[in-house]
């Protein structure tokens, strides 16, 4: 009799260790689907170091940048490159090939899909024409051909002339007109002779 009890005493003991091993089995399978759906996607898919890019448009040179490290993030639903180490970028004008414009940031990021540029951290803009532009933030519409801060602006014009926009600007994307807010500044005039008498 004791024989017969220890037998069925060893196949119960067997048998929930074997049903216990399944439920650890089966546990760490859900957890590894679970862990699989959260993985984490949002680490650069490209660096580039010393980045030196040119954009062309029909074999004109339309863009250099320049930029320590890029970084491009394609693997997420919203894909993004960023230059954290700053960006120097000229951009070319066909009416002006030899006079670029130039803008230069500590910071710039790029949304892909959007076709949206922010710089952010002493931004310095010169235009084709050299007027001259200051301000901590820039953002650019690319699809909508806009550029604006909320940022104090402070504009040096070709001229010597000066004006700052205290609570930022609106402009087209090639600076050809743009609106100042809560604006002053000092213009340039132009001389006017005296006929004699």
């Amino acid at each position: 009799m004791t024989f017969f009890r220890n037998i069925s005493y060893k196949k119960n003991i067997a048998y929930l260790f074997s049903c216990a091993i399944f439920f650890i089995i089966t546990s760490c399978e859900e957890d590894l689907t679970k862990n699989k759906g959260k993985e984490n996607k949002n680490f650069p898919s490209q660096i580039i170091n010393n980045a030196n890019i040119i954009q062309r448009d029909s074999g004109f040179v339309t863009m250099r940048a320049k930029a320590p490290i890029i970084e491009k993030y394609e693997l997420i639903d919203s894909p993004y490159t960023v230059a954290r180490k700053g960006i120097d970028i000229q951009f070319f004008d066909k009416k002006k090939p030899k006079i670029p414009g130039t803008i230069k940031a500590k910071y710039a990021k790029f949304y892909d899909y959007k076709k949206f540029y922010e710089a952010k951290g002493n931004v310095r803009i010169t235009t084709n024409e050299g007027d001259r532009f200051a301000m901590q933030s820039v953002y650019w519409d690319q699809i909508k051909k806009s550029i604006y801060t909320r940022d104090t602006v402070y504009v040096t014009r070709k001229d010597g002339s000066t004006l700052i926009g205290a609570h930022g600007m609106r402009a087209k994307d090639d600076f050809s007109e743009y609106v100042f807010y809560q604006n002053s500044g000092d213009f340039a005039t132009p001389q006017i002779s005296e006929s004699k008498k």
